[in-house]
């Protein structure tokens, strides 16, 4: 048991993106696929991984920075709030128009975009840790890709 909730909280991205991806495919509301998923991507894995994500790189800085491959920084704290608002804004579009998901959206596609270049030049320059050239980054890309897109479909549907 002691393991799977290790390996559930060392996860929690690709967690909440999965089960985004499940309840939007289960929770039928009269919307569109697309509106459903993009709220269920907003909250889960912009919103509770951005919490989770920014949670981490404030309170433990030393273990998020060793499972990115990076030494320790003082910078940890900025990109940790920065990460716990959009998480929390992600959060708040759940139930929100579709005006302000676009807001969140283009935040993230933003955002994203430099962490998703940031991460591949650590790999080339042979940092492979877990939580810079793995999971995190396909996620990282998927999010940037897939929201934008979801977006569109929900907006022409509305």
């Amino acid at each position: 048991m002691a393991a799977v909730i290790s390996y559930i909280l060392s996860n929690i991205p690709a967690v909440c993106f999965a089960l985004a991806i499940l309840l939007a495919l289960l929770r039928h509301d009269g919307r569109s696929l697309a509106a459903r998923l993009l709220d269920w991507m907003l909250l889960l894995p912009v919103g509770i991984g951005g919490v989770w994500a920014g949670f981490f790189h404030i309170t433990f800085p030393a273990i998020a920075a060793q499972s990115i491959g990076w030494q320790p920084s003082p910078f940890q704290f900025e990109i940790g709030v920065a990460d716990a608002a959009i998480g929390i804004a992600g959060i708040v579009s759940f139930w929100r128009a579709l005006p302000f998901k676009a807001a969140v959206v283009l935040y993230i596609v933003l955002f994203n975009f430099g962490v998703a270049v940031g991460h591949v030049r650590e790999s080339l320059g042979g940092n492979f840790a877990p939580n810079n050239f793995g999971l995190l980054l396909v996620i990282t890309i998927a999010e940037m890709v897939l929201l934008p897109v979801l977006l569109r479909a929900a907006t022409r549907k509305a």
